[in-house]
């Protein structure tokens, strides 16, 4: 498609059309073209060109992406494009550019709100042989490492970095003017103070939205295309789209996205926050937005954002002030009002669209609804990387692996936990800085890298914001740290892990994977330690919920918060949800005229939620109880708990693995030995060993007045006489027998309502 003459419009001049960079080149200042273009322009990769648009800008040539190859497009960045008043789409000249080294560069912070002091070599180290031109903006990078391009730019590339995060700065001045590039004999100045910018469209563009590509799409049909060409509606003789809303859980990106669309679209923008317009005065508030409406509409093309909508905009039937009503209303007839408005956008942001009044809801007004969710693994990759850029990373950070390791994890979690790494990284080097001197000297800047182990420490810290309500901590424990559990890890392996980590295997074969695992057995034989062990194996969010946190007195309460728990559950998937004394939430229904109708009502959501109309797509619920027999027959079929697990009593190799896991940090003597201990400790659990070993250690201490040396054999034998099995010989016997039993009883017919078992055997005997 593309020859060495298609693109070509004169001699030395490209016409070329417009496409977004990768994120990971974001602020590199190196453009992406197909060879055709090289060839016409007579460049090497390395050499300075010229972009054209609305505006003039300067990059460094490096060759088109495999895919890009036939096709007349140039890959420009988010800064590259409003350096260049373009936008995606668009077409751009492209020329060769004569770089002439420069005596004197100015810089300045892009950003209002920054200030700036510090050395300057380090900024002439970041833009060396860096073509640039006043106007224009350009921003710091970190060292992360590009794919596919010349020697001459990923020397640049791996130039050190200038601070912790990426820092926008726009080129003031340059002598001489023009094309210009830095070198040994420059000059850099750095501006402490923001001076007003050429173009906001800098600022935030689609390079700092990450996991959204899809969206962006969708937003820039139904936003950028009005803005800029409304004389395609006109022609098709049709309203171009009004408003959109934008929902999703809080810290997804909404209010960013906004911001985004409206730099790109080179459209004025109006926020307004729902609190901000409400007045005291009578129609104070409607006159606020009013206000705000005519403003937009005097500056367009425009674009009215309103940030969480549900307060402005509830339900009236819900809201008894007259004020709020009068507000929808006032809201309903401003949007209907947009008709002869054609360069006016509306974006609403809500993370509770149900909250929202219906009128405004349809077609004419929010014609469409944009959900904006938990961004996937790629998505995580992507915004890593964007809060990465400036940042000097450490040869073991692999963002991939954070990014796999960070489930549920919305933009905002990723944010602070790049903070939460940069914040590790600077108390490791806090000794080295004198809290006298005024600044901190280079070399110790030099030295400030963010290691592998510092992200470890920041995940300490940071968990998913969807999750803070229920989470308990990381669960800590591996396979490493049970022991005797050898048939239930293996059965947990291939039933939990396997799918959560590997889910196209199971795509392949065409099967599902299991839904929930019933652990039962004996108390004290580790069964809420597997479930921690499961969760943390398969890098997997773990909501631990107990049965008293989910029943309520009043009415309708308990099923809520069962529905919100799984709602929270897909909302971070991949999720383990673990109920522990899972009996007591789901006892068998019908098993008396005396039964709460609570526990009823609560029984008949769970089995909704398992196996109801929303997919539980990588979510495992893991029940534990020691009395099986009393749970709902309906749970034990399969499609609700596939699985039944039986964890007994461990036997003798696996009474040694659990006494040298509990004992790995007592200092032992000679004479024990564990596998005897083991042999004498027959059926007991592992909360009995972990029992012994603890009264030995009191033994010790008894012996030795408070100062023991090492517990010795006497002390183990001590304290085997002090304890005793939970699990006896007829507990294991009716475990055993249990074990056949309970998937019969799932596929027996059921008594239902309130007729007892007693009953159902006579009508069963009885000849009518």
């Amino acid at each position: 498609m593309a020859d060495a003459d298609a693109a070509k419009v004169e001699d030395g001049t490209v016409r070329l059309q417009v496409a977004a960079a990768r994120q990971e080149e974001s602020g590199r200042g190196v453009v992406r073209m197909p060879r055709s273009a090289f060839q016409a322009l007579g460049i090497t990769e390395g050499d300075a060109v010229e972009i054209e648009g609305k505006r003039a800008t300067v990059a460094l040539a490096a060759t088109a992406y495999p895919e890009d190859e036939a096709l007349e497009v140039i890959r420009l960045d988010g800064l590259q494009r409003a350096n260049a008043e373009t936008a995606s789409g668009e077409h751009v000249m492209v020329r060769r550019a004569e770089s002439k080294p420069a005596t004197r560069v100015v810089f300045a912070p892009a950003r209002r709100e920054m200030r700036l002091q510090g050395p300057t070599e380090a900024l002439k180290r970041v833009f060396f042989k860096h073509p640039l031109t006043a106007g224009d903006l350009v921003a710091t990078h970190g060292q992360q490492p590009v794919q596919n391009v010349p020697p001459e730019v990923r020397r640049m590339f791996n130039a050190p970095a200038y601070a912790l995060t990426q820092i926008r700065l726009q080129v003031i001045s340059t002598v001489p003017k023009g094309v210009v590039h830095i070198d040994e004999d420059t000059e850099v100045e750095l501006r402490a103070e923001f001076e007003e910018p050429r173009d906001a469209r800098g600022m935030i563009n689609y390079d700092d939205v990450g996991g959204m590509d899809e969206t962006i799409k969708a937003l820039r049909e139904m936003v950028e295309l009005p803005l800029r060409y409304p004389e395609l509606f006109t022609r098709l003789g049709v309203d171009p789209p009004k408003g959109v809303l934008l929902h999703g859980p809080p810290g997804t990106g909404k209010t960013r996205l906004a911001q985004a669309v409206a730099n790109e679209s080179d459209a004025e923008f109006f926020t307004i926050n729902g609190p901000e317009i409400m007045g005291s005065a009578y129609g104070e508030s409607e006159k606020r937005l009013r206000e705000v409406f005519e403003e937009a509409e005097k500056s367009q093309p425009a674009i009215v954002f309103i940030d969480e909508i549900d307060s402005i905009a509830p339900k009236r039937e819900r809201v008894s002030g007259e004020a709020e009503k009068r507000l929808v209303a006032q809201l309903l007839t401003l949007m209907d009002g947009l008709q002869a408005r054609a360069n006016l956008v509306v974006i609403a942001a809500t993370n509770r669209p149900d909250a929202i009044d219906e009128a405004l809801r349809r077609p004419g007004r929010l014609d469409r609804e944009i959900v904006i969710g938990v961004p996937d693994e790629t998505g995580r990759r992507e915004i890593l990387a964007i809060h990465t850029r400036g940042m000097p990373l450490g040869e073991g950070v692999d963002l991939m692996e954070l990014a796999r390791s960070t489930h549920g994890f919305v933009g905002a979690d990723l944010a602070a936990l790049t903070r939460e790494a940069a914040i590790e990284a600077v108390r490791r080097i806090m000794p080295k800085i004198d809290l006298d001197a005024r600044e901190i000297p280079a070399e110790v800047l030099e030295e400030l890298c963010v290691e592998k182990d510092d992200f470890r420490e920041a995940l300490k810290r940071v968990q998913p914001s969807a999750m803070r309500e229920v989470m308990v901590q990381t669960p800590k424990v591996g396979w490493s740290d049970l022991g005797g559990l050898d048939d239930a890890i293996a059965s947990l392996k291939e039933g939990v892990e396997l799918p959560l980590k590997n889910p196209q295997a199971f795509e392949r074969l065409g099967i599902r994977p299991a839904k929930g695992f019933l652990l039962y057995g004996p108390p004290g034989t580790g069964k809420t330690l597997l479930a921690k062990a499961v969760a943390k194996e398969a890098e997997a969010n773990f909501i631990s919920i107990k049965s008293s946190d989910l029943l309520s007195k009043w009415y309708g309460e308990s099923e809520q918060q069962i529905a919100r728990m799984f709602a929270r559950a897909r909302a971070v998937a991949p999720c383990v949800v673990f109920i522990d004394e899972i009996d007591s939430l789901v006892p068998a229904r019908g098993t008396g005229a005396g039964e709460p109708q609570v526990t009823a009502r609560v029984v008949n959501t769970i089995l909704a939620e398992m196996d109801g109309m929303e997919e539980l797509s990588s979510i495992v619920v893991i029940g534990a109880t020691n009395r099986p027999t009393l749970v709902d027959p309906a749970l034990l079929r399969p499609g609700r708990f596939d699985e039944l697990v039986y964890v007994g009593a461990p036997d003798l190799a696996g009474r040694e693995h659990i006494l040298n896991i509990h004992t790995k940090d007592m200092p032992l003597a000679d004479d024990v030995s564990l596998a005897d201990v083991a042999k004498e400790a027959e059926r007991f659990t592992g909360a009995d060993l972990e029992d012994v070993v603890r009264r030995a250690g009191l033994n010790a201490i008894r012996r030795s007045d408070g100062a023991p040396d090492t517990v010795s054999a006497a002390d183990f034998t001590e304290a085997l006489k002090d304890s005793r099995a939970t699990v006896t010989a007829k507990m294991e016997a009716e475990y055993r027998k249990m074990k056949g039993e309970l998937k019969k009883r799932a596929m027996e017919v059921r008594p239902i309502g309130f007729i007892s078992e007693g009953m159902v055997e006579s009508t069963r005997d009885s000849k009518h």
